[in-house]
């Protein structure tokens, strides 16, 4: 194990100039962050990070992904990244459960052009993967929803997912709070036994990226 960590919390300056030097926002994407921000108020926090859609925008294309699925959209940001990103007829299944959200994400998708890529099903999510073909044919899956189903969703997910597939799974390190084991809320218990649950399945290969809130990139063996 290296001493001297070389992953920090970034400084405002530092996101600032990596997401400048990466792939940066376009209109659409501006547009949504600030609709989410003026719309959603407290909750605008819950999208993720310029940085980390243009990651998952490149990891789709690199894929070449004609089928994914992501487990919570929100107001659409980590959507339209994979769906932009998906091969010629390809195509996003969204879970979510609320339709006040998923009305801004509709219009997003609608002004990026991308609306005929994505089906988005308002249902509890559990119930939406366990609909799906068991087939192991998904290439790609974004999970960013309630964390005490994280576990649920990541076996819902594995069991139909292709050799090589991958799976993306947000807020893994909790803002830090996963090692602070004065924490006992729901929420971090449900990440830590998430994280062990990854570590000891033979069945992927993983690792923890400290991108935004902490993004666990898995690949089905």
């Amino acid at each position: 194990m290296a001493d001297q960590p070389k992953s920090f919390n970034l400084s405002p300056e530092i996101h600032e100039y990596l997401v400048a030097r990466g792939t940066p926002p376009d209109e659409v994407q501006r547009w949504l962050i600030g609709e989410t921000k003026s719309r959603v108020g407290d909750f605008a926090g819950m999208q993720i990070a310029p940085e980390q859609g243009a990651f998952m925008t490149l990891l789709t294309r690199l894929l070449d992904a004609r089928s994914a699925v992501e487990v919570g959209t929100f107001t659409g940001y980590s959507s339209l990244c994979i769906a932009r990103g998906l091969a010629p007829g390809g195509r996003l299944v969204c879970c979510d459960v609320s339709e006040d959200w998923t009305g801004l994400a509709r219009e997003a998708w609608d002004r990026a052009g991308v609306a005929d890529r994505i089906e988005l099903r308002i249902a509890p999510a559990l119930d939406t993967l366990r609909a799906l073909p068991t087939d192991a044919t998904i290439d790609l899956a974004f999970i960013d929803a309630d964390k005490p189903n994280y576990a649920g969703y990541y076996l819902e997910l594995l069991t139909r997912l292709r050799p090589n597939g991958v799976i993306l799974v947000d807020n893994t390190l909790w803002h830090g709070s996963v090692v602070d084991e004065s924490r006992q809320d729901e929420n971090v218990l449900a990440i830590r036994a998430f994280n062990d649950l990854v570590a000891q399945d033979d069945r992927v290969d993983s690792v923890l990226l400290p991108i935004s809130d902490g993004l666990t990139l898995l690949r089905k063996r």
